[in-house]
């Protein structure tokens, strides 16, 4: 079950989503200063999406309680896919947007980008390997996982490539910070586009 709690002219939206698995809400401002509350009961993910608030200037809230003793995935993926919920919601009719958003983002060793088209269509291309499977106790697996909820819930095309990188953490806090500076990009208003969606079909 999803519920939308609101959506404002300001860019903003609240998102519950409650299934057997899991319990989340999801509140997010486009137009903020990247201010974060975070409770996934995950840190490391906490710790990426406080990445993603702060370089997108987005003010976000994510509470979720899960069914962590079978493992995160479900969390983690419901998590993308409410995210992805609110974002659409608070993204509007995406009149007057750049639209397309991009970032390169390096971090000591690690260099990845993020390239984004809120073009209504969702896609992921996802090129990133870690040279190990957990980051700490986190599965990195699973951030595919979440990419994948997003794009589908977004409407978005994102394209997310690692270029190089040695150290797991690294790698994957250079993707989030490209995420969410690539997000930034994405849903600033340019005046030059006027009061339409930047489409030659007229919408998104």
């Amino acid at each position: 079950m999803v519920c939308i709690l609101s959506t404002q002219a300001a860019r903003r939206a609240v998102v519950e989503r409650k299934t057997n698995e899991t319990q989340i809400r999801v509140e997010i401002n486009l137009d903020g200063t990247g201010a974060a509350r975070l409770k996934t009961n995950i840190p490391f993910l906490d710790h990426m999406l406080d990445q993603v608030a702060r370089h997108g200037l987005i003010d976000l809230t994510v509470e979720c309680d899960g069914d962590r003793h079978i493992d995160d995935h479900h969390s983690v993926e419901d998590i993308g896919i409410t995210l992805g919920q609110a974002f659409d919601k608070a993204v509007g009719e995406k009149k007057g947007i750049v639209r397309y958003g991009h970032s390169y983002v390096p971090l000591d060793e690690a260099l990845s980008r993020v390239v984004i088209d809120l073009s209504g269509r969702p896609g992921l291309e996802y090129f990133v390997e870690y040279p190990r499977a957990r980051i700490g106790e986190f599965d990195v697996d699973l951030f595919r996982e979440f990419f994948q909820g997003f794009v589908n819930h977004a409407k978005a095309s994102i394209h997310i490539d690692n270029l190089r990188g040695r150290n797991a953490h690294h790698i994957a806090e250079t993707i989030f910070k490209a995420f969410g500076r690539a997000l930034r990009m994405s849903v600033t208003h340019d005046p030059r586009v006027g009061d339409v969606a930047p489409s030659t079909k007229g919408s998104l």
